[in-house]
C-alpha cells in the first residue's frame, strides 16, 4: 500500500487546509495517511478549551499568544487583524467548503492518522491532556521518520 507522510508546521487555516486535502485525497484513494504536528501546526490538535499554564515566563508567553485548536488559525497572507479568516470562513461557507475543525474531523473518518511531537509538546508547556481526543499518538522525530521512510510521499506544510 502506497503511504503518505505530512509534516504540518504552521498554524495557519490556508496552509491547514492544504494538508488536511492531501491527507483526505490520499485516504480516499487507497493510500495510508500519516500527519505529525509540530510546532505551531501543534495549535490545530489543541482544545477548545485548552488553558494552557505552563511554568517559565517565556513558555507563558507563547501560550497566551497562541490560538487554541482549529476554529482561531490565522491566515498566512491577508490576515488583516482578523479579518481575513472571516472572510475567507464566510465564502468557505457559502460555497459549502469544510472549515479546517471539519476536515480533521473526516481526516480521522477517512483512517489518517494523527500523531503530535512530544519535543514541541515539551517545549511549548503542552500537555497531552490540552490536546482533542482525534490524536492517535504523541511520539517524537523517530516515530515519524519510521512513517516517513516507509512512505512514496512526504510533505512538509
Amino acid at each position: 500500500m502506497k503511504k503518505v507522510t505530512i509534516v504540518v508546521f504552521s498554524g495557519e487555516m490556508d496552509r491547514a487546509m492544504a494538508a488536511f486535502n492531501i491527507a483526505v485525497g490520499a485516504a480516499s484513494m487507497g493510500m495510508e495517511a500519516t500527519m505529525f504536528f509540530t510546532f505551531w501546526g501543534l495549535n490545530i490538535l489543541k482544545r477548545r478549551d485548552a488553558r494552557v499554564s505552563p511554568p517559565g515566563f517565556i513558555r507563558k508567553m507563547l501560550a497566551a499568544m497562541m490560538p487554541a485548536g482549529p476554529h482561531k488559525l490565522p491566515l498566512s497572507k491577508l490576515n488583516m487583524f482578523g479579518m481575513g479568516p472571516l472572510m475567507m470562513k464566510k465564502l468557505m461557507k457559502q460555497y459549502r467548503m469544510p472549515d479546517v475543525g471539519e476536515m480533521l474531523a473526516l481526516a480521522k473518518q477517512s483512517g489518517v492518522k494523527v500523531i503530535a511531537c512530544t519535543t514541541t509538546m515539551e517545549l511549548m508547556g503542552i500537555p497531552k491532556a490540552q490536546l482533542i481526543q482525534d490524536v492517535d499518538s504523541c511520539a517524537g522525530v523517530a516515530a515519524y521518520l519510521a512513517e516517513a521512510g516507509e512512505s512514496t510521499v512526504n510533505l512538509f506544510i
